[in-house]
């Protein structure tokens, strides 16, 4: 009787590779720019005729391309592990920024959603042209605390990026044993 013996899979599906990299570009163009247009004077015409429009646009997309990223996730029947090669704790360390990662992407945006949905001076989301429904009342309270959730994941999901930057990179480059380069698996 012949056994197939199935190889562990050591590469993400093209999908997952493309939109990883496509989200990744959102995410830090998104962080940068509600970090830039908070900073602005509200004098400034650009900060709502240009900023926060697009921000919430490209955060609509971010959104989006991240629950792509979960059903193709969720419908793959084999992705990659953490090598067995890895430090048990190394193991836990990497599985939780990931999984933390995925809960912030999809919350971030929909507390940019709700404080737009919320504020009163607010004139909705525009998904690139498209008014999205608004499906919260305007209440100036929960606009506040929307806004703080959503400033405190932001700044949340961006550590713990850089802590999934730091150890792909460590893994990469600074571990003896070479199996442990997780990063091959996102190139």
């Amino acid at each position: 009787m012949n056994t197939i013996r199935k190889e562990p899979v050591d590469h993400y599906p093209r999908s997952l590779l493309v939109l990883h990299w496509v989200r990744a570009v959102l995410i830090l163009g998104l962080l940068w720019a509600g970090w830039h247009m908070t900073g602005m004077s509200d004098d400034v015409e650009s900060k709502f005729v240009l900023y926060y429009p697009w921000h919430k646009s490209f955060g609509v997309l971010a959104f989006l391309v991240v629950v792509i990223q979960i059903i193709i996730r969720l419908k793959t029947p084999v992705l990659p592990k953490p090598p067995l090669t890895l430090a048990r704790h190394e193991r836990f360390l990497a599985q939780l920024v990931q999984r933390s990662m995925y809960v912030l992407l999809v919350l971030v945006p929909l507390m940019g959603y709700s404080m737009s949905s919320t504020y009163t001076m607010s004139d909705g989301v525009y998904f690139f042209g498209v008014n999205l429904p608004e499906l919260l009342a305007k209440n100036d309270d929960w606009f506040v605390v929307f806004q703080w959730l959503h400033k405190t994941l932001a700044y949340t999901l961006l550590g713990l990026i850089v802590l999934h930057v730091i150890g792909s990179l460590k893994h990469r480059f600074f571990d003896k044993d070479k199996r442990n380069d997780v990063l091959k698996r996102m190139l």
